[in-house]
């Protein structure tokens, strides 16, 4: 796909220049550590005269914060070759990390000298070593040598994982917090990131399958710790507001926003077709949707039409009782984002989040499903992620039968589906589905935008429907008087769906809603639809500004209620392949008007779901404490008969 208008092009010539530098860094320099101390690694083979001891920490006042640290050597190149099985050639993996590391090392250093140029550091450093910096230029000089190392640390650590992602495997590596980040300029904090690189490679890669996973497992810590740093740096705005492309490698430099090799996943799931989802009418006709807006994505813009006019579903939420087919609508869901993509050529990822994720090492699970969000919101792919039964992965806050992992998955889905650092591009969608929705925590469920009730089948056509689906053809039965599938006409299913949420479902909410419409009389204004959610607010606290928000943004889908044309998926030509503004302008062009009927739909649609949610939650909670309290008495009458 081709680069951006607003993308420079990083040119080769640029890159290469700075080999000779990179080299010398890898095979080997001295650093002396002024943050972190030495790790217990083995140490490599070293010149004599190279310190190899633990870092002294003096006890004479006054000396405590002065670096007594030794300068040590650090031949990178030696402890990779060092990561071996014993045969004493540098393996083909070994040397992939070699050339990896130092094309990683020349990138950032390339990005760094453009930083310079951009930014006038380089006049600043020219002046600086003349004598001749001005004194009002000294603080400048200094903030932006600061923010040159936070880039080309980035650009390192970014660059690093991205080279070397092909080389992973199944294996994982925990090297914890990177502590020795160095900001007092780009070479120096380079040669920090090496030596706990290196110190890492000797603790942790004792053997050459757990090289590539050590390196990557330190790139993604030094990403994520140098993204946190950024956030209160200043002098920054001409890295993060630009981008570059190393042609070469397809590799894309934004800030500090983490490259991934555009890569689809194979999915080996049965896909449903939309014919074989029996009942489900608003959840099978809004998924039908969704896949068709996830795909008019544009690659270029690296934004959808959809989420720039407000109709796109980032969060959903499925909900039913067991066997109401849950399952089947995410391979439904999947399957047909999977045609599209083939047909368009573009990359697909599918991801589910799964028990298999929750771990019992500390901070494992929270790091489990924040690489789960980052695989599938990469803007370089189609993405769909589903976290199904989400009440057993996530953990309600407050439950004392979560567990920490729990709790840790639930804290990096909030983060990520309405955090403050939150970026909706239009590129992924994410659907969390649950047998007991009323388990999962009250701040994740509201994240999720649409909700859509699974209910199954409901007619006596659907249970005819689906017992010809399930009966399958190696039979004689005549189907009698029934024309097959006709009851799952979506448009027509669909219209009646809607037309009965125009008054509540759950006696709570209809309670609400004909007190409100009696004092008030008909909900036709603004005014009046405010007091029926301030209504709703006061009979439930947990109807918040976000349920407000959800609702609207339920709203805005509906004015976008029409499906993308067949043809427009079947050619891409039609539209997949045109420009962002003439993708937009078509769509702008299908919209609907907002009715007050829609309005008044979608707020008992979810008001609906959050009173069915906290109803349930309330008996299952009075049943507990009744089953305790019975069990209790229990308890004391045996007790007491023993006594007896």
């Amino acid at each position: 796909m081709s680069q951006t208008s607003d993308t420079m092009e990083l040119r080769e010539e640029d890159i290469r220049k700075h080999y000779d530098a990179a080299t010398a860094m890898v095979q080997g320099f001295d650093h002396t550590p002024r943050i972190a101390e030495t790790k217990e690694a083995a140490p490599v083979e070293k010149s004599s005269g190279i310190g190899t001891r633990r870092r002294f920490r003096t006890t004479t006042p006054g000396l405590v914060t002065r670096s007594t640290a030794r300068t040590e050597g650090v031949q990178l190149s030696g402890r990779i070759e060092s990561a071996d099985d014993g045969d004493g050639l540098t393996s083909p993996t070994q040397a992939s990390v070699l050339h990896g590391l130092r094309r990683a090392l020349a990138i950032a250093l390339a990005v760094g000298e453009q930083f310079g140029e951009r930014t006038g550091l380089a006049d600043l450093k020219r002046a600086n070593l003349e004598g001749s910096l001005p004194a009002g230029k000294k603080t400048e000089f200094s903030e932006l040598l600061t923010a040159e190392a936070l880039s080309v640390l980035y650009v390192f650590a970014n660059s690093t994982s991205f080279l070397l992602s092909s080389h992973a495997g199944e294996e994982s590596v925990e090297v914890g917090e990177v502590e020795e980040v160095l900001t007092d300029n780009a070479t120096l904090a380079l040669h920090g990131a090496l030596w706990e690189l290196d110190q890492d490679i000797g603790l942790f890669a004792g053997e050459e399958g757990r090289l590539v996973p050590t390196v990557l497992a330190y790139a993604e810590q030094l990403m994520a710790k140098i993204a946190a740093r950024a956030s209160t740096a200043g002098r920054l705005a001409s890295f993060v507001d630009a981008s570059w492309k190393v042609e070469a490698d397809d590799l894309t430099i934004r800030g500090f926003s983490p490259a991934r090799a555009a890569k689809g996943s194979t999915l080996t799931m049965s896909f449903k077709k939309p014919n074989e989802v029996v009942g489900n009418h608003i959840a099978k006709y809004q998924a039908m949707k969704l896949a068709k807006m996830v795909m008019a994505y544009d690659f270029e813009r690296k934004l959808n039409p959809f989420a720039e006019l407000g109709g796109f579903i980032f969060t959903f939420m499925g909900d039913g009782a067991p066997g109401t087919g849950k399952t089947t609508l995410i391979q439904m869901m999947a399957g047909l984002i999977s045609e599209y993509c083939k047909i368009a050529d573009y990359p697909f990822r599918y991801q589910n989040l799964s028990t298999d994720n929750i771990d019992s090492y500390q901070g494992k699970s929270g790091q489990n499903a924040k690489a789960f969000i980052n695989n599938v919101i990469d803007p370089n792919v189609i993405g769909f992620g589903t976290i199904d039964d989400i009440d057993q992965l996530a953990g309600k806050r407050g439950d004392r039968q979560s567990s920490a992992g729990q709790l840790e998955i639930t804290a990096v889905l909030m983060e990520s589906f309405a955090g403050a650092n939150t970026v909706v591009r239009g590129n992924c969608t994410f659907g969390m589905f649950s047998n007991y929705p009323e388990n999962v925590d009250d701040a994740l469920r509201q994240r999720a935008g649409a909700r859509f009730l699974v209910d199954g089948p409901q007619t006596r056509e659907d249970y005819v429907d689906i017992l010809y689906l399930l009966m399958g053809k190696n039979h004689d039965i005549p189907v009698g008087d029934h024309e097959v599938f006709s009851a799952q006409e979506i448009k027509k299913a669909v219209a009646a769906s809607f037309e009965g949420h125009s008054k509540p479902h759950e006696p709570g909410l209809l309670n609400v809603f004909d007190r409100v419409s009696s004092e008030i009389g008909e909900l036709d204004t603004i005014n009046k639809l405010g007091t029926y959610l301030k209504g709703i607010q006061e009979a439930d606290n947990r109807f918040t500004g976000r349920a407000i928000k959800n609702i609207t943004d339920a709203v805005k889908v509906r004015a976008m209620d029409f499906e993308l044309p067949d043809e427009w998926m079947e050619n891409p030509e039609l539209f997949l392949t045109k420009d962002y503004d003439t993708k937009l302008a078509m769509i702008n062009d299908m919209r609907q008007p907002i009715t007050v009927e829609m309005v008044i739909q979608e707020i008992n649609r979810y008001a609906d779901s959050e009173f069915r949610y906290a109803d349930k939650s309330d008996e299952v909670a009075i049943d507990n404490m009744v089953r305790d309290f019975e069990r209790s008495e229990e308890a004391k009458r045996r007790y007491m008969e023993s006594k007896g």
